[in-house]
């Protein structure tokens, strides 16, 4: 399966699919945080995971270190976090869509996903997750009907181009 995601002219379009439906949760997830009628505030949700971590059945922690670095470094920098979220899943969501740095773009995706579950927010993430991993093996694949293709072709080779020895 990963040899096909990577390179099937067949998975190509497939990826090309889900990338932009993800691209477009995230863009329109990120687009409602920052113009929306109500300010965006990542602080209650921090302040949640503070105050009600994820536990295990036993009642302990599950991801202590996580729950640590909520209350010493996120609550006091809460609007900091709030700007992180907000414009991550717009640029996430814009690079997914048109296709540029798509490999980077799911990556950041899968990131804030792993994120969101550690605090306990279960909704769509495990969906995104899945599709952002799909989209990440893919590779090059998942780029190439999009702006990836022309980055690569015509400015990828200009930006590393090998240093003439004189």
């Amino acid at each position: 399966m990963y040899n096909w995601l990577r390179s099937s002219k067949i998975a190509m379009p497939i990826l090309t699919v889900l990338r932009v439906y993800l691209g477009v949760q995230w863009f329109t997830s990120g687009f409602h945080k920052i113009f929306g009628d109500t300010p965006f505030d990542a602080g209650g949700f921090i302040g949640n995971i503070v105050k009600n971590p994820v536990g295990g059945p036993e009642g302990n922690q599950l991801y202590p270190a996580y729950t640590w670095f909520m209350e010493t470094f996120a609550v006091g920098n809460s609007q900091f976090f709030s700007f992180l979220v907000m414009w991550g899943e717009l640029l996430i969501g814009l690079g997914l869509i048109v296709g540029l740095f798509t490999s980077t773009a799911a990556f950041f995706g899968i990131v804030m996903n792993f994120l969101f579950l550690f605090g306990g927010t279960v909704s769509v993430n495990p969906l995104y997750l899945i599709l952002g991993l799909l989209v990440l093996v893919g590779g090059r694949n998942s780029g190439t009907i999009g702006l990836d293709f022309y980055f690569r072709k015509y400015v990828s080779p200009k930006l590393f181009k090998q240093r003439q020895h004189r």
